[in-house]
């Protein structure tokens, strides 16, 4: 098969069922759009699992071309994203397992990952002085972050970096409502009034352009 030309425009305003209608028609190029979309939220939700940049890229590859493979299963009542998340994450989580870094912590909250600490990409500001003291900040807001329980953690993380719907988080997660929102409010409890303030940065744990790219074309090229 001819392989995808990742420099041919595409239109990016297409709604999402009508894409995924048209990829499951043949058009397979189109997944690009889909990608694209969710590799800064895939990218979070793994990393609060996985530490290795390159083990968390393996595993946002795998969940794409799972959920790509799997594409004809999915139903248009939630969204691509939502859907994705629940593969990413059992992805991170059956990586940890086969490494042996897990330990439940409760039936329905998932695992701990054993791996606490992680790296930030690096934004790439032009001013030295700037990007040190914009690093540090996304270093200790990241050191708060991660030092929530990862049930916890995993809910702010979508809630308050990515901005997903708590309803939608509740179906990611396979939690009711009430768990998500009761989740939600002791992690803003734990991270503390101003310290909490600073951490709703919506480059927090950004997967940069550059990344962005990459992760794409490695999908696309996959596919063939």
């Amino acid at each position: 098969m001819e392989a995808v030309n990742l420099n041919e425009p595409m239109d990016h305003s297409l709604g999402e069922p009508l894409i995924i209608k048209r990829i499951l028609g043949g058009e397979k190029e189109l997944y690009e759009i889909l990608v694209r979309r969710n590799n800064q939220k895939l990218y979070r939700v793994i990393r609060a699992y996985l530490k290795d940049d390159a083990e968390i890229e393996d595993a946002m590859q795998d969940s794409y071309i799972k959920a790509y493979t799997k594409l004809y299963q999915f139903k248009l009542d939630s969204s691509f994203s939502t859907w994705l998340v629940r593969i990413g994450i059992n992805q991170a989580l059956a990586r940890l397992r086969e490494k042996g870094r897990l330990r439940s912590i409760d039936s329905r909250g998932g695992c701990i990952p054993l791996n606490a600490a992680m790296e930030l990409p690096d934004p790439g500001q032009p001013n030295p002085q700037q990007r040190m003291v914009h690093m540090e900040t996304r270093r200790i807001l990241e050191r708060a972050i991660d030092n929530l329980d990862p049930k916890y953690r995993m809910v702010y993380i979508l809630k308050d970096v990515e901005g997903m719907e708590l309803k939608d988080i509740a179906q990611a997660l396979d939690l009711t409502l009430a768990n998500v929102k009761i989740r939600l409010h002791r992690s803003r409890e734990m991270l503390k009034g101003s310290l909490y303030c600073l951490s709703v940065h919506e480059d927090v744990f950004e997967f940069g352009n550059g990344n962005c790219d990459r992760i794409t074309e490695k999908v696309m090229r996959s596919l063939d």
